[in-house]
């Protein structure tokens, strides 16, 4: 059922694609068959999360596979002076392992056997998918979104101090040795999110099934609906719209003014503003917060050093995101409340809905919306008081990350662990008295799937 609504939603995004004379997400990810891959590293992360199911045998071979096709491709380009000008000269190794080990599936395998293949190939798969859908959805949003709304955010970011415009004089105070190492930490934030994933996955090989919550599924929620926000409100960032562009091209024929990182905007009046057509409407809420968050909460309970990096992307990102002047601060703010409020969903889905993951979810989402709303219809009130709404927004967010905290703390010391072969998933049985025999009924069913 999951795959057929992913493959049915990849399908509507193609057509609506096609109807802007752009290419779909499908047809970018069919390309990279035999062009050269846009991401790389991203395809070989994708080949890591589908090797989980395979052996270490398997694994091996796999490997040598996709490193012996990309280096064949690099020979025939080499021979052909291909110039490699958009993409990566690799990846197209990864993906013909994958979607090879999927053929094997069908063609060779049954039962139990044939659908663990097939799960571990749809995840790598999907991995790739939701980065091309992703980047469809941008283009669209570009197209059909050309007034933005920076103004208001901008406007609204006073009641924060403008720390997109305090962390870029920084980023800028630290040459291009810290411009560097944020920019890779930025790029590879899906690459940092499965090393996470295969970390939950490392023993889905030996048991033979997934665990029903890991940090894959949780990426590919929020790019799934991170994008439709954007449609809502539209925003393109402080360098676009105040400063020179990213990497200083673009920006500066549609930007307001040149201010960015130097000087702050004024708290004037604000209103829509006209955009080209090209740069994506891509901050509120800002998704790689969101998706650095993920990766921060799921690398709690991983070892010490997965636990230092989750820390350390999470710190990064935001430091990035704000110093190369992508998001505003209230991005930011909304970038977490939208992640922790997902998260909280499809644990609360998990375990089964109840009193307090209801409260909790909508508790959540009603924030989120509140800090949209104050966003676009308040945003001179809050310049003008900022010692009144910047607290109310950290604390709103505040909030949001300790009653999530609390509640599936509470939900841990209530529930029963499953058993080894689901590592991390909690069962709760609603009635504390019948706790053995619905985490027996639970196991029977993840049995049968």
């Amino acid at each position: 059922m999951a795959g057929a609504a992913a493959l049915g939603f990849l399908i509507v995004l193609e057509v609506a694609a096609r109807r802007y004379g752009l290419p779909g997400p499908m047809t970018n990810q069919a390309k990279e068959v035999i062009s050269a891959p846009a991401s790389g590293p991203l395809l070989y992360a994708g080949m890591a999360l589908m090797m989980v199911v395979l052996t270490w045998r398997q694994r091996f071979i796999a490997v040598g596979a996709a490193i012996g096709i990309d280096v064949a491709f690099l020979l025939v380009r080499w021979a052909a002076d291909a110039e490699v000008t958009d993409g990566h000269s690799f990846g197209n190794g990864a993906l013909w392992v994958i979607l090879g080990c999927a053929v094997i599936a069908v063609t060779r395998r049954t039962g139990q056997e044939r659908v663990l293949l097939l799960k571990g190939a749809g995840l790598g798969l999907l991995l790739v998918a939701g980065r091309k859908t992703g980047d469809t959805w941008l283009l669209i949003t570009s197209k059909t979104r050309p007034m933005v709304l920076d103004e208001y955010v901008a406007t609204a970011d006073h009641a924060l101090g403008n720390p997109s415009w305090v962390v870029g004089r920084i980023v800028e105070a630290t040459g291009p040795v810290g411009a560097h190492v944020l920019d890779w930490v930025y790029v590879q934030l899906a690459v940092a999110a499965v090393v996470v994933a295969l970390y939950q996955l490392r023993n889905v090989a030996a048991q033979g099934r997934f665990p029903r919550h890991h940090l894959v599924r949780t990426f590919l929620v929020i790019g799934l609906l991170g994008p439709a926000i954007y449609m809502i409100f539209p925003v393109v960032g402080p360098v676009f719209t105040y400063g020179t562009g990213a990497f200083g091209t673009g920006g500066e024929p549609w930007a307001v003014a040149n201010l960015w990182p130097d000087t702050p905007p004024p708290a004037g009046p604000p209103h829509p503003v006209p955009y080209d057509a090209i740069t994506p409407r891509n901050c509120m809420p800002s998704l790689h917060t969101a998706w650095a968050t993920a990766i921060f909460i799921h690398s709690r309970r991983a070892p010490r050093i997965l636990r230092y990096a989750g820390t350390f992307w999470l710190i990064a990102t935001l430091s990035a995101t704000l110093g190369f002047g992508y998001h505003y601060g209230i991005d930011l703010v909304a970038g977490v409340v939208f992640t922790v409020t997902i998260e909280a969903a499809l644990r609360s889905f998990d375990r089964g809905w109840d009193r307090t993951g209801i409260r909790l979810v909508a508790y959540g989402a009603v924030v989120f919306a509140a800090i949209l709303i104050s966003a676009r219809w308040l945003p001179m009130q809050m310049a003008a008081h900022p010692w009144a709404f910047g607290p109310l927004l950290i604390l709103a967010m505040a909030s949001v990350v300790y009653g999530y905290a609390r509640t599936t703390a509470g939900w841990d010391r209530d529930g029963t662990p499953v058993p080894p072969d689901l590592p991390g998933q909690l069962i709760v049985s609603p009635r504390p008295t019948a706790r053995r025999e619905h985490a027996a009924s639970e196991y029977a069913t993840s049995e049968r799937d």
